[in-house]
C-alpha cells in the first residue's frame, strides 16, 4: 500500500451535518476501494474477487450463519451464477480459497478462506490495521462506543437498501 496525502479530515461546513458525513464516508470508501484495488492487482485478482474474500472472511466470524456458500455469496455480491462461478474458480486457482462439500449433504458447498492466503492478506493490510489502531487510540472508550454504534446503524441502513 502506498501512502498518499489525505484531504483535510473535516469539511469546513457543519462538521456534523449530513453533507459533512456524506463527504467523509465517500472519502473513506474511496480509500478502502483504492487499497482493495491495489491488493487485487498485487495478487492478480479482480476487485470482485477481493470483495468475495472479504465476505468469506467476515462470514467465518459469524457462527450463526454457518459456513459461506456460493449461493449466499452470490446474493451478497449481487452477481450472476456464471460470474460467481468464475470468481470462485479464480480464487481457488490462485490458492485463496477452497471449496468443501458439506458432510451431511454433498450437494452443499462451503467456501473457506485458505490459511496461507489469510497470511498474505494480513501482511498486506498490516499498515491499514496500524493506521486504524492509531486512529482508535485518539478516542476515549466512550467515543469509540458511539463510533461503533454509528457504524452498526449505518450498516443496518445500507443492508435495507439491498434488493430483496
Amino acid at each position: 500500500m502506498r501512502s498518499t496525502e489525505a484531504p483535510s479530515p473535516l469539511p469546513s461546513e457543519d462538521p456534523i451535518g449530513l453533507h459533512a458525513f456524506a463527504v467523509l464516508l465517500r472519502r473513506m470508501n474511496a480509500e478502502f476501494n483504492r487499497i482493495a484495488q491495489e491488493f487485487a492487482q498485487a495478487q492478480g485478482l479482480h476487485l470482485t474477487d477481493v470483495q468475495a474474500l472479504i465476505a468469506i472472511l467476515d462470514d467465518d466470524r459469524d457462527d450463526d450463519a454457518g459456513p459461506m456458500t456460493p449461493g449466499r455469496l452470490r446474493k451478497q455480491l449481487n452477481l450472476t451464477s456464471g460470474a460467481m462461478t468464475a470468481c470462485l474458480d479464480r480464487l481457488e486457482k490462485a490458492g485463496h480459497l477452497h471449496r468443501v462439500r458439506a458432510a451431511d449433504d454433498r450437494r452443499v458447498v462451503h467456501l473457506h478462506y485458505a490459511e496461507a492466503a489469510k497470511e498474505v492478506a494480513r501482511d498486506y493490510f498490516m499498515p491499514l490495521a496500524r493506521g486504524t489502531d492509531a486512529a482508535r487510540g485518539r478516542f476515549t472508550p466512550e467515543e469509540l462506543r458511539v463510533v461503533v454504534r454509528f457504524l452498526a446503524e449505518m450498516n443496518q441502513e445500507l443492508a435495507q437498501l439491498r434488493p430483496q
